[in-house]
């Protein structure tokens, strides 16, 4: 958080995926006065619109993390695989490193790491990233970035699940949360994100942060039918 009258820092933050997600954080964060490269799959040239709209600087996949504190990847699981090695070798020390993704075997195809080891989405997203991740925003519906951002103390503030085991990428990504307009609850460690995949009681749940305590608290390993390959 920011004491009253400090000035926000501004970062440099690299998104990967320009979708609902993606291109929401571009927005906003832009809004907020960050430094914003944003990439895709397509190509820079993809981006134009996007980037004329917000001030964010199109890049390639490659080029996203350049100096960034802060990436965020927001891509479809299957896709992490076909990411570039040594994406983050030029990111900034202490990089922390967002993983919005959903294991949706319907699109993703089965992914036997998740199913039969029973490695939670963003662990395995994890291992093929070679950086720890930080899971926020993978239960948060695109609109709400926009639209149900409310300043600190708001009484229909909501609040977002935050997992992660680097308890300083933890921190800055919760910071950077609560910049955006939403309170955070610490989720636990990467092992324990499973407690906000989908079909979860607080996925997609739009509530402050005792409603989003207890759903994480209800939460069970079983992944159910429609989550299965």
């Amino acid at each position: 958080m920011h004491p009253k009258g400090e000035a926000r820092r501004t970062m440099k933050i690299g998104i990967i995926g320009a979708g609902n997600i993606g291109g929401n954080l571009t927005r906003r964060l832009t809004a907020l006065g960050h430094d914003v490269s944003v990439a895709n799959s397509r190509g820079p040239q993809t981006l134009t619109a996007l980037a004329e709209e917000t001030g964010a600087t199109p890049v390639t996949v490659g080029e996203a993390a350049r100096g960034a504190e802060i990436v965020v990847v927001t891509i479809p699981v299957k896709a992490v695989p076909q990411l570039p090695s040594g994406l983050f070798d030029g990111a900034a020390e202490g990089l922390a490193v967002i993983d919005t993704g959903n294991y949706y075997p319907q699109r993703d195809g089965r992914i036997a790491g998740i199913e039969d080891d029973g490695l939670t989405e963003s662990r395995w997203a994890e291992q093929h990233l070679g950086h720890p991740v930080i899971k926020a925003f993978n239960g948060t519906y695109a609109q709400d970035i926009l639209d149900h951002h409310r300043p600190a103390g708001a009484p229909d503030r909501m609040a977002l699940p935050v997992a992660g085991d680097d308890e300083a990428a933890k921190r800055k990504v919760r910071d950077l949360i609560e910049e955006l307009g939403f309170d955070t609850v610490d989720a636990g460690g990467l092992d324990e994100s499973w407690r906000q995949q989908p079909g979860t009681p607080v996925y997609g749940l739009r509530a402050g942060v005792d409603d989003v305590t207890e759903a994480l608290a209800k939460a069970s390993p079983e992944r159910g039918p429609d989550f299965r390959g």
